[in-house]
């Protein structure tokens, strides 16, 4: 049986973030480049769905590059419209003396930076990257190969923030943790690995079920961790757990399809129930972390999703009807938010 429980002497916090934001200065450049939003800005501040109707943008990109902005220190947030801070008009402001949009102009030529523009324009994601037939991820992940390949991934990632998620929770009054899609596992057996009383179950869709029970078996814990089959849009959530575990698993789709999930939690676990969302959370003001800000680019343009905030996973989890929210940081810019289902 893997230990599952130690963790490396080194910190990698910053080795994954050259990887977690590698779009954030793609973004820079889209602004810039292909819709000069800075200048037309220092003009004119406008909120949020102005900003949608004058540019020509959908809703959701457009939150996150306006989070994005905030945390770089280009845009203020004062009552709902966004103003260029001075280092925007000094740098990004085409009448400025020390305009610098010259140097982003190779931007312009870059794919990356041709699919963002796309994504702010339609709202509908991208090709991953890594997909050769070009799809967008959610259905790249019915491929096999692409599932397995993906789900390797994750794990990798897992391989650290499992064995902190494991000293950060507090779960010595829980018995069964349902880990809804869960990929490899790897999060489940961490959690029993660091709880002994615990049992787990891998809640996965096909066709990454299968390298979910391999990943499983690999690491020696079959006997305590084991993967039901379904799909969490599709399918009610499984009774007799009273965890559901949600770790970057809310970040790829939109707000409606995260709060029907949420909702289907809320009845299936029984009263006193623990919900966790580990994942990367924006802060309540909506102006950071830079590194969660640039990470919640890439996902805006691969995914359905986003990275939300602290403030709109709690406004979820509250009208799914949870109660007593808890959060707390945990590793790689991640944390946790906790909350239950009311004793009666």
């Amino acid at each position: 049986m893997d230990d599952l429980t130690r963790l490396p002497a080194s910190d990698p916090t910053e080795l994954f973030r050259l990887r977690d934001g590698l779009y954030g200065p793609e973004m820079v450049g889209s602004a810039v480049v292909g819709l000069d939003f800075f200048t037309r800005i220092a003009k004119a501040p406008a909120d949020a769905p102005s900003i949608c109707a004058s540019f020509g943008l959908a809703e959701r990109p457009t939150d996150v590059m306006l989070t994005l902005f905030c945390a770089l220190g280009l845009l203020e947030n004062q009552a709902g419209v966004f103003h260029a801070t001075k280092k925007a008009q000094d740098f990004f402001v085409r009448d400025s003396p020390w305009f610098i949009g010259p140097y982003y102009t190779a931007f312009g030529e870059r794919p990356v930076v041709r699919n963002l523009l796309e994504v702010l324009r339609t709202g509908k994601p991208a090709a991953w990257a890594g997909n050769r037939k070009g799809k967008p991820w959610a259905e790249a992940m019915e491929d096999d190969a692409f599932a397995r390949e993906f789900t390797d991934t994750m794990d990798a990632r897992g391989l650290y923030l499992g064995p902190v998620l494991g000293r950060v929770l507090d779960l010595s009054g829980q018995h069964k943790v349902l880990d809804v899609g869960g990929g490899s596992g790897i999060y489940s057996c961490c959690l029993v690995a660091a709880h002994p009383h615990l049992q787990a179950t891998v809640f996965e869709k096909r066709p990454v079920d299968r390298a979910t029970r391999k990943c499983i078996e690999r690491r020696g814990y079959a006997e305590r961790v084991n993967v039901v089959t379904g799909d969490m849009f599709e399918d009610e959530l499984p009774g007799g757990y009273d965890v559901h575990l949600w770790s970057n698993a809310l970040h790829d789709w939109e707000a409606s399809r995260v709060q029907r999930v949420l909702e289907k939690s809320f009845a299936a676990l029984p009263a006193g129930g623990m919900v966790v969302i580990h994942d990367t959370h924006i802060n309540r003001e909506k102006n950071g972390p830079l590194p969660v800000a640039e990470h919640s680019v890439f996902l805006m343009a691969v995914t359905q999703g986003k990275c939300y905030s602290i403030g709109e996973i709690e406004a979820m989890l509250g009208a799914a009807g949870f109660t007593n929210f808890e959060f707390r940081e945990t590793a790689l810019d991640r944390s946790v938010i906790t909350a239950r289902r009311p004793q009666v």
